[in-house]
């Protein structure tokens, strides 16, 4: 267990005990000491250690605490408005016993927090509900709120990363794709009302990169949207990050050609999707959900699109509502070829494909969900080129 993990241990079974013994009690006495010490020895190697817990997501710094996946505390401190918790080096244990004492009045008092005397000066500790700020930008921070800072550059530079290892013929790297979701999942909740990030694109050759980030976060948002829960969205999200990753087979003359493909040129593309599916199942068998969406987010509802399925079914629900996110961003993007289209263009596509192209269930709650996050103004005009598709 990493020193992270096991202060969060000794932390959670203070609040334990403060829930069940008064102050000077010997047992609250003993797991406020351990935590204490945990904290210590943390510090010794961080002197700025930082928690966020959203849902059953917990960040040690801006990286997912893996080996703390579940944290029985982790809802209940949000519920309480402590969604992250800031400690900063050199640290007074009375600071850090005060800090346990606001947090159990919070866990233990509708008032919570508010009838606990504030320090007057402020405290080696901030803690509160969790504010996004895009990178560069004016932070959100108040004296006893510390302030997620998200700017998704990692996560950009990782699947660049990905992809060239897979374009390199080496296994898709699993565990660094669940860090990017979660990442991306705590971005998307890290306001109020949800927004959100996506990644605007700045050159063209970073597409394969934008486009699956944020086919990945408008998946999630979609399917939080249907209800479909926590697991299921982030599931969909894995699915929604690596949709494409077949592409990384396709010579890149191709998948960078200005102009219309020729006949040869198109059936190479069109196999990503099948490339895509052999890679994810390559790489872990348990990753089938997003092997069926590869394979699948190109069909259509009325059995057209590709590859080819043969007898009319119907694709998996996860394959249609990726299918829907896919076709947005790829149509708001500019590309080498194409300006993007507008919001309202794209709209009106979606719409006029609903029950044959896409699936209409996920359509209007899909542009119910633009709509309610406040789509940005229309991209700026790409360089002029032919119309091309959505690929």
């Amino acid at each position: 267990m990493t020193p992270a993990a096991r202060f969060l241990a000794a932390f959670g079974r203070s609040l334990s005990a403060a829930a069940l013994y008064q102050p000077g009690h010997p047992t609250l006495e003993r797991a406020v000491g351990a935590a204490w010490e945990e904290l210590q020895g943390l510090l010794a190697t961080a002197p700025h250690a930082t928690f966020t817990f959203i849902g059953d997501t917990i960040l040690y710094g801006d990286l997912p605490l893996s080996d703390r996946h579940r944290f029985e505390w982790s809802e209940r401190l949000a519920g309480a408005g402590v969604q992250r918790v800031q400690f900063d080096a050199p640290l007074a244990r009375e600071d850090f016993e005060g800090f346990l004492g606001e947090v159990a009045a919070r866990l233990t008092s509708p008032a919570g927090g508010s009838t606990v005397a504030r320090h007057a000066e402020p405290s080696r500790i901030r803690f509160g509900a969790v504010g996004l700020r895009a990178s560069g930008g004016a932070p959100e921070v108040s004296l006893r709120t510390a302030t997620l800072r998200i700017g998704l550059e990692t996560e950009c530079e990782t699947v660049t990363w990905i992809h060239r290892e897979v374009t390199d013929r080496r296994p898709i790297p699993v565990i660094e794709v669940e860090a990017i979701v979660r990442s991306l999942s705590v971005a998307m909740h890290a306001t109020p009302n949800m927004v959100l990030p996506l990644v605007a694109l700045k050159e063209f050759d970073q597409y394969t990169t934008t486009h699956s980030l944020n086919v990945s976060v408008l998946a999630m948002g979609l399917a939080e949207r249907l209800d479909l829960g926590a697991a299921q969205a982030r599931a969909i999200g894995i699915a929604g990050l690596l949709h494409d990753i077949g592409k990384t087979v396709i010579p890149r003359d191709i998948l960078e050609k200005p102009g219309r493909l020729t006949d040869a040129e198109r059936a190479a593309m069109d196999r990503h999707p099948v490339e895509g599916a052999r890679l994810i199942l390559e790489a872990d068998e348990g990753l089938d959900l997003a092997a069926i969406v590869a394979y699948e987010h190109h069909v259509m509802i009325d059995g057209g699109g590709y590859p080819p399925v043969g007898n009319r079914r119907e694709c998996h629900h996860a394959s249609r509502l990726v299918h829907v996110c896919d076709v947005f961003d790829a149509l708001r993007t500019r590309r080498q070829y194409r300006e993007a289209w507008s919001l309202e263009e794209t709209a009106r596509h979606l719409r006029e494909g609903a029950g044959h192209a896409f699936d209409p269930l996920m359509v209007e709650p899909f542009l119910a969900m633009i709509g309610d996050c406040h789509a940005p103004a229309d991209p700026e005009p790409g360089p002029p080129g032919s119309q091309g598709g959505a690929d």
